[in-house]
């Protein structure tokens, strides 16, 4: 009797638990591991304009041109080209900011879609 009772008292997970819990994080691992990579080149082109932007190029081809070697360094900027910044100059202040989408392909024909943008402090 007491072994009968120890077994409904028994708490568990089942085989349909486990393999529902399986596919949400292999899921969640699947994007996490395609998106990570597209938030450090977010970082790396923040970083790489904060520093141009604080080094205060005197015109807006040597911003571009000093972008440009930027992304000839840091191989890891594939999404956005010197043509593509936005630069403006206020009260003797350089400021950069940048917008670009990117998609990101999961399985078959799903992608998600993520939009950056940023600019210099």
């Amino acid at each position: 009797m007491t072994a009968m009772r120890a077994r409904m008292n028994q708490r568990g997970i089942s085989l349909l638990g486990l393999l529902f819990w399986a596919v949400i994080i292999g899921g969640g691992s699947v994007i996490a591991l395609r998106v990570v990579p597209t938030v450090m080149e977010y970082y790396t082109i923040q970083r790489a304009i904060d520093k141009i932007a604080k080094d205060s190029p005197p015109t807006v081809p040597a911003a571009r041109d000093a972008f440009d070697r930027t992304r000839q360094i840091e191989y890891s900027i594939v999404s956005i080209e010197p043509k593509d910044l936005i630069i403006t100059k206020s009260e003797d202040k350089v400021k950069i900011s940048f917008a670009y989408d990117k998609e990101v392909p999961l399985f078959g024909p799903v992608f998600l879609v993520i939009k950056y943008k940023g600019e210099s402090h």
